[in-house]
């Protein structure tokens, strides 16, 4: 089957998804914090930490934990997938095109595709944490992956960057 394009089929790819992820050693059903895999920083391109709980068996969405340094922020970007970030500790804010939020602890931040966003650590003295959840492998099945960085710029900044690049 193909995963996008002519040969692509929507009823194939939905009927290849398990109805059940079986639990075993490959795909557990808890993976502890210790366990989880640390992305190296050249691949983050910013000055945040991603740790990502890869080993659960979820099939169309990527969990990550992320940790924001104190006064730092994520880089400009912007993506196909949707994310949610659940705000585990700390306080900031987010930018999403025009929009700017704030939020704390306990609050949920919602990231649309292909917006250009940013997330700043507000405190100078405790970093921020995510639980960062991105339906990435969903369109990374469909051949929709997509991301772009202008790196630790304003949204000006960004957008006269990437002013051809609208799709």
């Amino acid at each position: 089957m193909a995963l996008s394009g002519p040969g692509f089929s929507m009823t194939e790819f939905l009927g290849a998804i398990s109805d059940t992820v079986p639990p075993g050693a490959a795909r557990p059903i808890v993976v502890h914090a210790a366990e989880l895999e640390r992305l190296p920083s050249e691949q983050v391109h910013n000055p945040t930490e991603l740790a990502v709980a890869g080993r659960l068996p979820t099939a169309t969405f990527e969990i990550f934990r992320q940790t924001i340094g104190p006064g730092l922020s994520s880089d400009m970007q912007r993506h196909h997938h949707e994310t949610v970030h659940y705000v585990i500790s700390g306080d900031g804010h987010s930018e999403v095109e025009d929009d700017t939020g704030s939020w704390s602890a306990g609050d949920f931040v919602y990231t649309p595709p292909w917006t250009w966003h940013r997330h700043y650590n507000d405190s100078t003295e405790r970093p921020v944490e995510f639980l960062t959840i991105e339906n990435s492998r969903l369109l990374g099945m469909l051949g929709l992956v997509r991301r772009q960085s202008a790196g630790l710029v304003t949204m000006a900044e960004a957008r006269a960057r990437f002013k051809e690049d609208t799709a």
